[in-house]
């Protein structure tokens, strides 16, 4: 999995909370929505997904850690598999130069089929591992982002904040843009979040 990819697979984290930031403000139930109209002055910001996932401290880190596991994993997979066809490719070798009994050649072959079992069973374990990781940490990432929002959004009072992701959003002036003030926001709360974990090791 390449970083670029991984970037684009944590990202729907982002847009999710920050959508669910702005869905979230909206009444529980439908009679207890006060009936008046809209305001006329909405005040709306947006976020730059791509610019969060790559200048947030948090998500940098994560995603090397996660990027080098991917990585890892690759490789364990791909050595055995590697030696397993080469076991492969020297039995047929061997068989076809009648080397073995039939007794021989059917245990050796039932050991070829064994080893790719465990094999598929690795794939299926590390990948599953993998999937947990990431999960983890996008709801880590998720909180995050919801609780900072929230916090920020107790003084600049706007109705809505939306996720710019690509070209989602068709236009948008750049007034509205608060990327860089979510993103000092999280980075401050991060680096003071760690000095205190540091300081209780």
């Amino acid at each position: 999995m390449t970083q670029k990819k991984l970037f684009g697979t944590i990202a729907l984290a982002v847009v999710a909370a920050v959508s669910f930031t702005s869905c979230n403000q909206s009444p529980k139930a439908e009679d207890e929505a006060p009936k008046s109209q809209a305001p006329s002055n909405l005040k709306i910001a947006y976020v730059e997904v791509d610019s969060l996932m790559t200048q947030y401290e948090y998500c940098k880190e994560y995603s090397l850690i996660l990027e080098k596991k991917s990585q890892n994993i690759q490789s364990t997979l791909q050595q055995k598999g590697q030696a397993l066809q080469a076991a492969a490719n020297n039995f047929q070798q061997k068989l076809q130069q009648n080397a073995y009994t039939r007794e021989q050649a059917e245990q050796i072959q039932m050991g070829l089929q064994k080893q790719n079992a465990d094999l598929e069973a690795l794939q299926q374990r590390l990948s599953a591992e993998f999937q947990e990781e990431t999960a983890k940490f996008n709801d880590a990432l998720h909180d995050s982002l919801q609780h900072f929002i929230a916090k920020y959004n107790k003084d600049k009072k706007y109705t809505m904040i939306l996720s710019k992701s690509g070209d989602n959003i068709l236009y948008a002036d750049k007034s509205a843009d608060i990327t860089s003030d979510i993103i000092a926001g999280l980075n401050k709360a991060y680096k003071k979040g760690s000095a205190s974990e540091k300081k209780d090791k």
